[in-house]
């Protein structure tokens, strides 16, 4: 039996153990943020350059839309100094990082598919096919069933699901390194996918195969904007960019599946919410060639994609890590090494 005293003593340097972990993961997740502003920032920049280059103009600058995402980071800085705001700045704060990512993304997809390199419809049809996949009949199968359409909908839409609730989750639950993670990984994969679609651009599914995305029963929401705009940016009738009405134009590869894996990948340690991870984002995957117009080959390289933003992730975080300016400033004695390791590894 122990003594009471001992006992006390043990339970005291457990917790001042898990204390000095926090203060360490707090340390690391804080030079993370400051990474992925860095990314933010160069955003920016390569925004101002593409303008600086073409013929592309912006509006809408001062909408509602537009202004959140800094009222946003503003809030959250001023929380991180309130002994209570910890959470919710965390999850502000990302939230507000990968909003004002979308602002300079979003015009620079419009600016890089404006640039008119040849379209891959074609190649990406044969791809499939030779993949053994064949989009009509899936498209066909699907019109047969027309209460599929309404869920194809749903689970597409979902995609706005792990910008607002992957912060939320992290944040509330203290993860802020993994939360700092999907940002990261979140903000790479849209970079390579932007890049990946203006250089191997297409218009997708229904106009490659002259099937009509507007029906009676079913809109394929998702498409709309890349069949209105596109032809308009490559032949140089659209240049004037209004922020609030930017639509999501990339083709290959598909945003939507990258998203689908990064929110599992970020979300999977809390174990009471994989059911309905699994559930929400494999439907997102499978209506994607549908709602999106998405060529199959679209979806596997938006996985890929994902797959190689979580391995930077976890390498950039490995390095913060190992860098001396992430070690506690506390005495080494008062940290457990085993512990510690323990609980950083989770995210390297």
């Amino acid at each position: 039996m122990f003594s009471a005293p001992l006992f006390e003593r043990a339970n005291c340097a457990v917790k001042e153990e898990r204390r000095s972990v926090g203060h360490k993961e707090r340390r690391i997740a804080n030079r993370l943020q400051l990474i992925n502003w860095c990314l933010v920032a160069g955003g920016a920049l390569a925004l101002c350059a593409g303008l600086a280059v073409t013929t592309f103009t912006l509006e809408g600058l001062m909408t509602r839309e537009v202004l959140t995402a800094p009222a946003l980071a503003i809030a959250g800085l001023w929380l991180m100094r309130q002994c209570w705001g910890e959470r919710p700045a965390f999850a502000m704060i990302a939230f507000s990082q990968m909003g004002c990512f979308v602002i300079f993304a979003a015009p620079m997809s419009y600016i890089g598919l404006g640039a008119g390199m040849p379209l891959q419809d074609t190649r990406f049809a044969d791809l499939d096919r030779l993949l053994g996949l064949d989009w009509p009949a899936y498209f066909h199968f699907a019109m047969a069933r027309p209460e599929l359409l309404l869920y194809a909908k749903f689970f597409y839409a979902m995609i706005l699901v792990p910008g607002v609730g992957v912060p939320v989750v992290l944040g509330l639950t203290r993860q802020y390194i993994r939360l700092q993670q999907f940002v990261m990984a979140s903000t790479l994969a849209l970079c390579v996918v932007i890049v990946v679609s203006s250089l191997l651009p297409a218009i997708g599914t229904y106009f490659e195969f002259g099937l009509p995305s507007e029906t009676e029963l079913f809109t394929a929401n998702g498409y709309g904007g890349q069949a209105r705009d596109i032809p308009m940016l490559r032949d140089g009738t659209l240049r004037a960019l209004n922020l609030a009405k930017l639509g999501g134009i990339l083709t290959f590869p598909s945003f939507h599946a990258a998203m689908a894996v990064l929110s599992i990948w970020s979300l999977w340690s809390i174990w009471w919410l994989r059911p309905a991870l699994l559930m929400l984002n494999a439907g997102m995957l499978v209506s994607t060639p549908l709602v999106g117009g998405h060529y199959f080959v679209d979806v596997i390289a938006g996985v890929s994609v994902a797959a190689l933003t979580i391995q930077a992730s976890k390498g950039l975080t490995a390095v913060v890590v190992a860098s001396p300016l992430a070690v506690s400033t506390q005495p080494k004695s008062e940290v457990t090494g085993s512990a510690a390791r323990y609980s950083l590894g989770r995210h390297v």
